[in-house]
């Protein structure tokens, strides 16, 4: 078995320009979606998308890869690298490490990529990682880099990158191609992705960065952050990914991956979208309520909107309303009926089965 960097024609990717065309401009409509919506917000809630956006993919990326931080700590680091105030929280190593990625590639979407940025980026990620070896530099080791599963005796390899000696020069390459390439955004973008872990040139964090490689892609093509929910949508369908990377990772005629890749990365730029419109949606429906809300009722509503557009998973019923506001069961009752009353919350079910949601469609 060989691997596409063993090909002859490694890295000359070939694919179906005709098939990714209308991706391409679906995702060009799609981000002229977004920049029309995110002109009718506000700067306080452009300020929340901006953290809510970044500490998603820092969550998520890292998720994918099976990591779980705290979404709480990495939002307050990313407040505090964009001199925002913040709370005391102290933040561990990991979490402040991924926020400085987020923000970093945030300021500097525009910049050419370069190994030194890469460098910084590794560095910020393994953060807090003293078994990781090799931090802020390509891997030298003299073992084959091979990405495997299962049982320790009986491991199944699913990828083995180039040895560590061809590493420099495959991103010295790889660095040219990025920084002079013009392919339209999915393609570029999902050829970057492919190409950066098919050298895995870290001992570790190579998915995080690829990712993040792949969004400055797309950022430095629509021509601002795209604050797009790439690794949140790719974390909802992670068998898939792991599954196209895997295919593609054995030839270079990569359709089908880019064909997955266009195919998520418009289903996040939908999200993102939605997120935004689920902002104004919000902001407009508090301004409303201003001053009609007891404080129970505001700190429920607050705890349902801090879910997002998809909402507190199957409703908010009597018995969770009370475990947030600390109501007896009379109490609660009549808070939720006034909440349904003044055009808060809409009521489904009934009795013992009722559910409340917030008077806000979802995306």
């Amino acid at each position: 078995m060989s691997w596409n960097w063993q090909k002859s024609d490694w890295p000359q990717f070939s694919w179906d320009e005709e098939r990714l065309s209308p991706l391409e401009e679906r995702l060009l409509l799609e981000a002229g979606v977004f920049v029309g919506t995110t002109k009718h917000v506000g700067p306080e809630d452009r300020e929340q998308i901006v953290i809510e956006a970044m500490s998603t993919e820092a969550v998520t990326t890292s998720e994918i890869e099976g990591e779980i931080l705290d979404r709480a700590s990495v939002q307050s680091s990313i407040r505090r690298q964009l001199g925002l105030a913040v709370d005391e929280r102290r933040v561990r190593p990991a979490e402040q490490g991924i926020a400085e990625m987020m923000v970093d590639l945030y300021r500097g979407f525009s910049a050419p990529l370069t190994s030194e940025m890469l460098f910084g980026w590794h560095e910020m990620l393994m953060r807090g990682r003293p078994e990781v070896r090799e931090v802020g530099r390509y891997r030298s080791n003299a073992e084959p880099m091979q990405v495997v599963s299962g049982a320790i005796y009986r491991p199944t390899v699913h990828f083995e990158a180039p040895p560590s000696a061809a590493v420099a020069g495959e991103m010295e390459r790889f660095v040219a191609w990025f920084n002079d390439e013009r392919q339209p955004a999915l393609t570029k973008a999902g050829i970057a992705h492919l190409y950066f872990v098919s050298i895995h040139p870290f001992e570790d964090g190579n998915g995080r960065i690829a990712r993040a490689i792949a969004e400055k892609a797309l950022a430095q093509a629509v021509g601002q952050p795209s604050l797009i929910q790439l690794a949140a949508t790719i974390l909802a369908r992670r068998k898939e990914y792991y599954a196209a990377l895997a295919a593609a990772n054995r030839e270079n005629e990569i359709t089908g991956w880019l064909m997955w890749f266009a195919d998520t990365t418009t289903e996040a730029q939908r999200r993102t979208t939605a997120g935004v419109e689920f902002v104004i949606a919000k902001s407009r429906l508090l301004e409303r309520l201003r001053g009609e809300l007891n404080d129970r009722q505001e700190k429920a509503l607050q705890r349902m909107l801090r879910e997002g557009p998809a909402g507190f998973a199957g409703g908010l019923s009597a018995s969770n309303y009370a475990s947030i506001t600390g109501a007896s069961p009379a109490t609660t009752t009549r808070d939720l009926a006034d909440l349904v009353d003044k055009g808060a919350l809409v009521r489904t079910g009934e009795r013992r089965h009722a559910r409340y949601h917030v008077a806000i469609a979802a995306g």
